[in-house]
């Protein structure tokens, strides 16, 4: 008897349901879920609907300042998301050349998260207030991976498969002496 092909993904709750066994499995646990539907949209978009969901991950022997964060949605064109590891970062004063951090960050994402994956990096600033000095600016780093059309279709094995895959390169990330140096002490 021939195996069942792998049965794509089409509706938001398999997908939050393959994310988490793969999340779970190295050991982040989830912190949070969220889900929302909107279906009031104006222009291009009028008549359409989306679900989508939150999933926030944390270790729980792990670092407060790192998390994982992520975003699935659920619309008329199909289903699509990312993870993201976020990793609150010192103060900007401390930081140095933003530009020269930024290309540090993005190395470690070439280094570490898995190849032939959209993988972006974000860095944020924040102020707390307007009449704050700007080097007391908060930091925060995403390394983002993209979940690939080609990998829903494939189904819940392999989307569990690139969620565990994710998050061990997000653990290589945090145990790489570079991001260190973008930390508060």
């Amino acid at each position: 008897m021939k195996p069942l092909p792998p049965q794509p993904l089409l509706t938001l709750e398999p997908l939050i349901d393959a994310v988490r066994r793969g999340v779970e499995a190295e050991a982040w646990e989830l912190s949070g879920l969220q889900k929302t539907t909107s279906h009031q949209f104006e222009g291009r978009w009028a008549g359409d609907a989306t679900r989508s969901a939150y999933l926030f991950f944390h270790l729980p022997s792990g670092p407060e300042w790192a998390a994982v964060d992520v975003f699935l949605d659920e619309t008329n064109d199909g289903l699509q998301g990312n993870l993201a590891l976020v990793v609150d970062g010192c103060a900007l004063e401390r930081m140095g050349d933003v530009c020269e951090a930024l290309a540090a960050l993005g190395r470690l994402a070439v280094v570490h998260l898995p190849q032939g994956h959209r993988t972006p990096v974000t860095l944020r600033l924040r102020l707390g207030a307007g009449t704050q000095p700007t080097g007391s600016a908060t930091t925060e780093f995403r390394f983002k991976l993209v979940i690939p059309r080609g990998t829903l279709r494939e189904g819940s094995a392999s989307v569990a498969a690139l969620a565990s895959a994710a998050v061990r390169a997000f653990d290589q990330v945090l145990s790489d002496p570079t991001l260190a140096r973008y930390l508060d002490p």
